[in-house]
């Protein structure tokens, strides 16, 4: 008896899955801005622009992707869903380390000393050969990876309440932060003793570990033997509670007071697609997605580059090694984000969606650090990387929210479409500000451009991180004006 009073935690389970495939997810994703620099880059001629171009590719693919591959986990269910998703990204994580010998194929050159001691005209082919090389790796990567998201956020809607959903997915979502940890301590050192490629697939082949994990561990709660009753009926309630409350409307609107047979609620159905386009709740999380999530993935692609083109230090430095591991280390505090929404329900009462809105506005403000990090910079690298850690703590905490707000307004059987449309507009930010940042790099080296004080490519970096500072204002502003009270989407 007392077994059944007392709930199993199974679904915390599950959330470390969903925690694993996140850090595997971000641990494949910066294999490349952690090599390009320093050991790509001098074998293939790429300039800034030919990076920049890359990831924007992959970012906008990763959009695109997000797109269909939300509406194709609502269909195909999340167990078969994630097995294709890691699937395929592992197999273009692994694909990368064979673009040096395709590019050398291509041109008929013998191998990668022909590569690194071409001259002339031959560096721009080869730099533009090897390049769509790695694009086409990163197609795969990105539709892979476009899946990640719709179909964890889908999965924390199937094991846990509306009222807890934001810390399991900050929990879930800190995978991003722990493989940007991990990433930048093994793969430099991978790179410099076995090679580059070798990063690329001892990192991509982790992704074919969890697939056989998974097989195992997931089944829907309601068929899951490790699941006891109470910790069901604590993952259902709001289930229940919509279906007493409808129930009871249809008691009184349609059923007849003679039916021989009591009322039942039919299932709710799907949301065609283009009726999302329809609702502002749609567009007011859209919005916010698309001004804020390019300061992540900048932070997450450039600043190895940074550290290199600022203060010098290549990937492999143990100093660079250091700041890159501390700045995600200071991310991680985005853990108690996902928590202060439950505290301010606790302690006010408010309604999920206000405390949710209070706590994202919170989140807005520690971005605007990072307008000195530049200007603190000229006194010790220390200083932009702290700030830019707490900017980074600060986007996951309002990712994780952002995330939970279209679970919250969603019905459960469109979360997956409403995450990829989320994510859609993640991966154009990101495309947008790879694209323009790449360009605008290589333009204010060649033309050493000046900006308020900054010379060359620390005035680009100073102008993007302007834009960083103030997009969660933004998005802020925007999601309140589309949203800014509680309303449900129906369907």
């Amino acid at each position: 008896m007392n077994s059944e009073l007392k709930k199993t935690n199974y679904r915390w389970v599950i959330c470390g899955m969903l925690f694993l495939a996140t850090t595997i997810n971000y641990m494949d994703r910066q294999v490349l801005s952690l090599t390009w620099k320093d050991f790509i880059a001098p074998e293939f001629h790429w300039t800034d622009a030919d990076y920049g171009r890359i990831a924007a590719i992959f970012s906008i693919v990763y959009a695109i992707g997000n797109l269909f591959s939300g509406r194709f986990m609502d269909w195909i269910g999340t167990k078969k869903g994630y097995l294709w998703a890691i699937g395929i990204w592992s197999l273009g994580a692994c694909m990368h380390a064979f673009c040096g010998m395709g590019t050398a194929a291509w041109l008929g050159l013998e191998g990668k000393e022909d590569l690194i001691n071409a001259v002339g005209t031959s560096t721009a082919v080869i730099a533009s050969v090897s390049a769509w090389f790695f694009i086409v790796c990163r197609i795969v990567l990105g539709l892979g990876e476009s899946g990640n998201f719709p179909c964890a956020i889908k999965v924390t809607a199937e094991y846990f309440p509306k009222k807890d959903r934001a810390f399991p997915t900050s929990i879930f979502n800190s995978g991003s932060t722990i493989g940007a940890l991990i990433a930048p301590i093994c793969i430099p050192l991978i790179a410099k003793y076995y090679g580059w490629e070798m990063a690329f697939i001892i990192i991509g082949a982790l992704g074919f570990i969890w697939l056989g994990l998974w097989v195992f561990v997931y089944k829907k709660p309601e068929e899951c033997s490790r699941v006891n009753a109470a910790e069901l009926a604590y993952i259902q309630q709001d289930e229940k509670k919509e279906q007493g409350a409808r129930g009871k409307e249809q008691e009184n609107t349609e059923c007849p007071n003679n039916s021989p047979a009591p009322c039942t609620t039919p299932p709710a159905p799907s949301i065609p697609f283009l009726k999302f386009l329809t609702f502002p709740q749609t567009w007011g999380i859209f919005f916010a997605k698309l001004i804020t999530d390019g300061v992540w993935w900048f932070f997450l692609f450039w600043t190895p580059a940074y550290i290199s083109d600022v203060y010098g230090l290549k990937s492999d430095n143990p100093t660079a090694m250091l700041l890159i591991f501390v700045l995600y280390a200071i991310t991680m505090l985005s853990i108690y984000g996902g928590k202060l929404p439950t505290i301010i329900v606790n302690k006010t009462g408010q309604h999920p969606y206000d405390a949710r809105l209070k706590a994202m506005f919170i989140f807005t403000l520690f971005p605007l650090l990072t307008l000195f990090a530049q200007p603190l910079g000229a006194y010790s690298y220390w200083f932009p990387i702290i700030l830019i850690g707490l900017a980074g703590a600060a986007h996951q905490s309002w990712s994780a929210n952002l995330f939970s707000v279209g679970s919250d307004l969603f019905p459960k059987k469109a979360v997956g479409t409403m995450t990829g449309i989320n994510g859609m507009a993640g991966g154009i930010s990101s495309f947008l500000i790879n694209w323009i940042s790449g360009y605008l790099f290589d333009y204010a080296d060649k033309t050493q451009m000046q900006f308020l004080g900054f010379t060359g490519k620390p005035a680009g970096y100073f102008i993007i991180f302007c834009y960083c500072a103030v997009a969660y204002l933004l998005g802020w502003l925007v999601l309140k004006a589309f949203v800014p009270k509680y309303k449900a989407v129906q369907g």
